[in-house]
């Protein structure tokens, strides 16, 4: 049964992703809602993410979406530190804090301001721990910052009843093919 969820992956930058106006933006969102509708008919209840900037802001966006129309779905934001958004720009925090402020659950992982890069892989093994899956958008052939998550979701994949689902770069690609189709369609 898949109750709680982690959502996470590529930082935007990583992506090219640098602004709501990228194309591929909506394709990954549109991945991101219909991975999320087939989990809410297996009964999830909660989306978990860590506020990182890019996939895991994009899937809060979806949930607050998809909650109008299930309404029993709800967000937790935990973050790896307090006030992980202090240092990004203004436009950024304004985004990031719109968002945390619909959030269902907000807290972070360590009751303190950032102390170290070992915060981050600290906050992946407790939301590993204290989830019943994860949905990641990486694809291993172009690599990037959730390398290391995903390595470890796959061990604990292996090891426990722990369920690891992928967005890859086949499956936008995929998503991105059917839009042009349904626009030629609609054309003709």
């Amino acid at each position: 049964m898949l109750k709680r969820l982690f959502v996470s992956g590529y930082k935007a930058h990583e992506l090219g992703i640098f602004n709501e106006k990228n194309p591929g933006l909506a394709i990954i969102k549109k991945a991101l809602k219909r991975e999320l509708v087939r989990f809410l008919e297996e009964e999830l209840e909660w989306v978990i993410i860590s506020g990182q900037l890019g996939v895991e802001m994009w899937a809060a966006e979806t949930v607050l979406e998809l909650k109008k129309e299930y309404p029993h779905l709800k967000l937790a934001v935990i973050t790896p530190f307090l006030n992980q958004e202090e240092k990004w720009k203004e436009e950024t925090q304004d985004y990031y804090r719109n968002i945390v402020m619909h959030a269902d659950y907000m807290n972070s992982v360590y009751q303190t301001p950032y102390q170290g890069v070992w915060q981050f892989a600290e906050k992946d093994k407790f939301l590993l721990s204290n989830s019943d899956g994860i949905l990641l958008v990486y694809d291993e052939d172009n690599v990037g910052s959730p390398k290391f998550l995903s390595k470890l979701a796959a061990k604990k994949a292996d090891t426990d009843d722990y369920r690891l689902f992928r967005i890859t770069a086949y499956d936008l690609q995929t998503i991105a093919e059917e839009q042009q189709q349904e626009l030629y369609n609609d054309y003709f």
